[in-house]
């Protein structure tokens, strides 16, 4: 299990101990939170007051659909961490954080370069009253570089870092994958800094630096999704190729597409040497199997459009769960395209703990997607349930340390 509400029964906690400062709004930074809180660390999240016209807290509690004026994303993002009113706008709100940073671990932020330096909070100054600590930087474009200052987004990171410009059908206007990618991308490659960060302090550790010494995690959002971007570049430097657009397909790797059938689609993965055998088999199309030009892949590349047009005549014709049965049975990689009711109500995810339900404060019960990785002796947790605005700002500032 990886819920519970009786602290008796929680397992080992890996990350148990780490105290994590979350200063980031949204969702990069937040999600890097995320992680590290549901493997045991104290996330202690900062947000703002309610000021004129503004509800107040993170944006993301009133993005999207709400209940009771509260977002239900609100219950995945946040899960796990405990939630601090301050204004960082005031010198009272920073000094606060200041000495809440003085006792923690790990600092995050995703704040536009130059704003933790603006508010006297750069890591220099934080670092000197505690050198061990990791902070967690995550930007549009890093903090350096000429682009340093603009702002950026999600949704530009995906531009620039080659995604966007591929994700699109032949000759037709790039789309967007339909969730912020670039942000999610950028809080997992910060939450691996993070973990990176803390392995070489702990390697640090010496007579002069009893804690080891820290480091900046620096993360831009567009150089998140470029490390995902596979051959693009490596393409481009040997052979002068501009990879483009080619909807469901992944081009140079065949088989591999979307597939309509009687009642819906499929995709089929079927580019493996064995595996495009079997499915050519499954298909009747023994031809195909046996055909010398076909048994690796750049042959198959060469003919596609032929492969495609033989399994697309055979989907056609039979209803989705057929196609999967006969697939499955014959061992090659297939499946349904899910929309948010197929995960709900399939037996896999819920079996592997990847559907969980969380309770509000005021009693609602929302299923939230579970914890990953799994790990076998520390597993990960969902101990709280995401924090009203504010709610544990008397209990954390009452345990701070006084100046």
């Amino acid at each position: 299990m990886t819920t519970t509400s009786n602290t008796a029964t929680i397992p080992p906690q890996a990350l148990e101990g780490l105290k994590v400062i979350e200063l980031g709004q949204l969702i990069a930074g937040p999600f890097a939170g995320k992680t590290l809180a549901d493997f045991g660390a104290d996330v202690i999240k900062i947000e703002p007051p309610a000021a004129e016209g503004a509800a107040g807290g993170d944006p993301l509690r009133q993005w999207r659909m709400l209940h009771n004026g509260t977002s239900v994303w609100w219950q995945f993002q946040s899960r796990n961490k405990k939630s601090v009113v301050l204004d960082l706008r005031t010198e009272e709100g920073r000094d606060i954080v200041r000495r809440l940073i003085d006792e923690a671990d790990v600092v995050i932020e995703n704040f536009k370069p130059g704003t933790m330096e603006k508010w006297g909070m750069a890591y220099e100054d934080l670092s000197q009253r505690n050198p061990g600590l990791i902070m967690l930087r995550i930007s549009g474009y890093g903090q350096t570089g000429p682009y340093r200052e603009r702002p950026g987004f999600a949704v530009v990171a995906e531009a620039m870092g080659g995604m966007r410009y591929l994700n699109a059908e032949p000759g037709r206007v790039p789309v967007r994958a339909g969730v912020s990618l670039g942000d999610t991308l950028a809080g997992l490659h910060g939450a691996i800094g993070i973990l990176l960060a803390l392995q070489a302090r702990q390697r640090s550790i010496s007579p002069e630096a009893p804690k080891g010494r820290g480091q900046v995690v620096d993360v831009a959002l567009y150089e998140a999704v470029f490390n995902c971007m596979e051959s693009l570049l490596p393409e481009f430097s040997a052979f002068g190729a501009i990879r483009q657009p080619a909807g469901s397909a992944l081009p140079g790797i065949a088989p591999s597409n979307a597939y309509p059938c009687a009642d819906g689609m499929v995709v089929i993965g079927g580019n493996g040497d064995s595996i495009f055998k079997r499915l050519m088999i499954a298909i009747a199309r023994d031809d195909l199997a046996t055909d010398p030009e076909l048994a690796s892949n750049p042959g198959r590349v060469k003919r596609v459009a032929e492969i495609d047009a033989a399994i697309g005549a055979w989907t056609a014709t039979r209803p989705v769960d057929q196609v999967l049965d006969v697939l499955n049975a014959a061992s090659v990689p297939v499946g349904r395209i899910y929309n948010a009711q197929d995960i709900a109500h399939d037996p896999h995810y819920r079996a592997r703990d990847m559907i969980l339900p969380v309770t509000t404060h005021d009693g609602l019960t929302v299923e939230v997607p579970g914890i990953i990785p799994k790990l076998s002796g520390t597993p990960g947790v969902i101990q709280r349930r995401g924090p009203m605005l504010g709610e544990d700002t008397e209990a954390v500032l009452a345990a701070l340390k006084k100046p």
